[in-house]
């Protein structure tokens, strides 16, 4: 029996066999789209009667559409499924499943529409996806339970009933675990003295104040692999990744030390190549540091900063608006794709040390700049120190128009800086005192709870991150702000 849906629907299968005897690969060819459509036609025009002459509609037309095939070895047609984009023009990283067809001939066939479903989500989580769902007919509803989907509500399409239903993505939530959720443990003790891990005050922050001084002092390592596979890029972000946690604070910089290690000194010339181009170009300088040769690529920096008053990762309250600003200029990083936004090796001197201005301009109550959990994981962690959950409007989030909404939300992205605020008055004058060329906009708010939520343009909000990310706890900043 075959099992059809609408606009959004999926037309679903048995139970995959033990030997499948069908691929699944992407439509490429103008023939194979004609042969999808014309076999949509059969099923939801000519066999169900729920379109009168053609089923056609935008989603056909948006040539981000991906159209997925199941075909035997021999290459004859027995169904297919499309994925898209879910608002027209732009992608926020929610894409939905719809037009899966079975051919009357192939549903002898056990599992091809579940193998379509299957091949739609992974497909959809490849292409950048944070949500995706499908309106199911109501009959296939515990099919897709079976495949792992979730229910959301009940509706009417066509006069037929019909369920829209949520595929879980764990992508951000993975990242967290992957990247911070073990630091809560490992730190453990480290804080008992009254300046450990920066104060009570100053719990996960990016830079930690120097005791009985206006000093901060920032630590970040890059990983072996990257100095090892790009020394020079390597040196130039062990630089920029301490300065934006320096600026995070609120704080002026004021100098760098470093620590490199490296097989022979041609290799080291390469990593100091970078860290030299780095600080002229921010205009900071190298005070000096430890250099070793005979020994793995290592390479990590210190840097300084004089605030006096440094802004609070956590020093958010239940009700203030999240922001987020970040340079969307530039590119992904020649060989990481998807995990490396360049916005600054083709930045003037003048425009990078201007990022030093960007906190001081928005007078946060809680500051963090996007670092490996991306944008989405560090919004966690200020809302952690806070004591609070953050919920994301993921339509009103700065994003560039080369990288998808996943990637983007996911990865290292050069400068961006997540801060919360008690004024909405202030986005009325969203730019003011900030450089020209950074984008930036009120895209969320802090609750009550823990973990981060993202909420979509239908009003649907989907978890991102279900608790905490660090485990470090509450900053005491939350109540003395």
């Amino acid at each position: 029996m075959a099992y059809v849906d609408l606009d959004r629907g999926i037309l679903t299968g048995t139970r995959p066999s033990p030997a499948p005897t069908f691929l699944v690969e992407q439509a490429q060819t103008r023939a194979e789209l004609d042969a999808y459509r014309s076999l949509r036609r059969e099923v939801f025009v000519a066999e169900q009667g729920i379109f009168a002459g053609d089923d056609a509609d935008r989603v056909d037309d948006d040539p981000r559409t991906i159209v997925l095939l199941a075909r035997t070895p021999e290459g004859a047609l027995l169904g297919g499924v499309r994925i898209a984009p879910a608002v027209e023009g732009r992608d926020i990283g929610w894409w939905a499943g719809s037009r899966l067809a079975v051919s009357a001939a192939a549903r002898t066939h056990a599992g091809i529409g579940g193998a379509l479903v299957r091949a739609a989500c992974a497909r959809a989580e490849a292409e950048g996806a944070l949500r995706f769902d499908a309106t199911v007919q109501a009959q296939n509803e515990s099919l897709f339970v079976r495949l792992g989907w979730t229910t959301l509500r009940t509706l009417d399409v066509h006069g037929r009933p019909h369920v829209h239903m949520l595929w879980p993505i764990d992508r951000v939530e993975r990242l967290a675990r992957a990247t911070k959720a073990a630091l809560g443990a490992l730190l453990d003790g480290l804080e008992a003295p009254p300046s450990g891990l920066g104060g009570r005050a100053f719990v996960g922050d990016d830079a930690a104040p120097v005791p009985g001084s206006d000093l901060l002092a920032a630590c970040d390592a890059i990983l072996p692999a990257m100095v090892e596979r790009d020394p020079e890029w390597a040196g130039w972000c062990a630089v920029l990744v301490n300065l934006n946690d320096i600026s995070a604070m609120g704080a002026s910089p004021v100098g760098l030390l470093d620590a490199v290690g490296a097989r022979d000194a041609s290799f080291a010339r390469r990593i100091f190549r970078g860290l030299r181009a780095a600080s002229e170009a921010w205009g900071v300088p190298v005070l000096g540091g430890h250099t070793q040769l005979g020994v793995p690529a290592s390479l990590s920096v210190t840097a300084l900063g004089r605030a006096d008053r440094p802004v609070p990762g956590g020093g958010g309250h239940p009700g203030e608006s999240v922001r987020l600003t970040a340079d969307l200029g530039g590119g992904w990083r020649p060989g990481y794709t998807g995990s490396q936004w360049d916005s600054s090796s083709h930045r003037r001197a003048d425009e990078l040390r201007a990022l030093a201005g960007v906190v001081p301009a928005l007078r946060p109550t809680a500051a963090k700049d996007v670092s490996m959990t991306g944008v989405i994981g560090t919004t966690g962690m200020l809302a952690e120190a806070s004591g609070c959950k953050a919920v994301l409007d993921v339509d009103d989030i700065p994003m560039p128009a080369d990288a998808t909404a996943g990637d983007w939300l996911t990865c290292f992205p050069g400068f961006a800086m997540v801060t919360t605020e008690r004024t909405p008055a202030r986005a009325s004058q969203p730019g003011a005192g900030l450089p020209s060329h950074v984008d930036t906009a009120v895209c969320g708010r802090l609750t009550e709870g823990r973990g981060v939520d993202l909420r979509w343009p239908d009003g649907l909000v989907t978890s991102a991150i279900a608790d905490t990310v660090t485990g470090l706890g509450t900053s005491d900043s939350r109540r003395i702000a």
